[in-house]
């Protein structure tokens, strides 16, 4: 990516043999092999090289990606990290913070369409993908609400509370409120735990049974509440709980 190369003198190594820099072959044949047998012939470390070959021109950049997997766990997990926990990795520089969260963004918005040309309740696994994109690797619990219409078509998706590890703010009559001015018919509550762990607390079966009844005499009707973990995701309306 131009302008966002890392140009740090240490960061050369010896040529081989006097000719080109030892790992050219090794970058050639990895995008040859992405471009002729597609993502799923590469393992995850070698996508995020293909990433880090952008950011980083006079570097063998194997061992910053398997060290970035090995940090965080994931893929998903180094594409969800904050910019200062990404320069903890030996190796990263803003400039490769600053690619990885692009590739991040691009993916989230790229969900997020698919979700919104889709009827909502007949793609639900996208609607789950997108979630968990946008909220798994939030450090803090994060409300949003997904509008839909009387189709069940996605109108917005919002945040409309961002709290604590383990305690974000509702008020139901905000998110109805707000409901009504989108002349939405439908919501999906979604939140997530940033502890990983997805289980409902006591406190979310209360608040999402508080904002049904609420919205109910107003001809809104919710149809799930999801609970989104780093791993895994629990629906209300799944486990009975609604």
């Amino acid at each position: 990516m131009p302008g966002l190369e890392d140009r740090s003198v240490d960061a050369a190594p010896k040529r081989a043999g006097g000719g080109g820099w030892h790992y050219d072959g090794h970058r050639d044949r990895l995008r040859d092999r992405f471009a002729t047998a597609g993502s799923d012939a590469l393992a995850d470390y070698e996508l995020l090289e293909l990433i880090l070959f952008r950011s980083i021109a006079r570097k063998d950049v194997k061992p910053i990606a398997k060290a970035l997997l090995a940090q965080f766990g994931s893929l998903a997990e180094v594409l969800g990290a904050p910019s200062r926990r990404l320069c903890e990795v030996q190796g990263v520089k803003d400039a490769v913070a600053l690619d990885l969260q692009i590739v991040a963004a691009i993916n989230k918005r790229a969900m997020r369409s698919a979700v919104r040309q889709r009827e909502v309740l007949s793609s639900w696994s996208a609607v789950l993908d997108y979630c968990t994109a946008q909220m798994a690797f939030e450090a803090r619990e994060q409300f949003r609400v997904l509008f839909l219409d009387k189709k069940n078509a996605l109108i917005a998706d919002e945040v409309q509370g961002t709290g604590t590890v383990d305690h974000t703010p509702v008020y139901p009559r905000e998110v109805v409120r707000r409901g009504l001015e989108l002349n939405a018919t439908a919501l999906i509550l979604v939140h997530n735990h940033p502890s990983g762990d997805p289980t409902p607390s006591r406190a979310d079966i209360e608040m999402t049974k508080t904002i049904i009844e609420t919205a109910k005499p107003l001809g809104l009707m919710v149809h799930d509440h999801i609970i989104i973990g780093k791993n895994s995701h629990a629906s209300l309306k799944g486990l009975r709980l609604i």
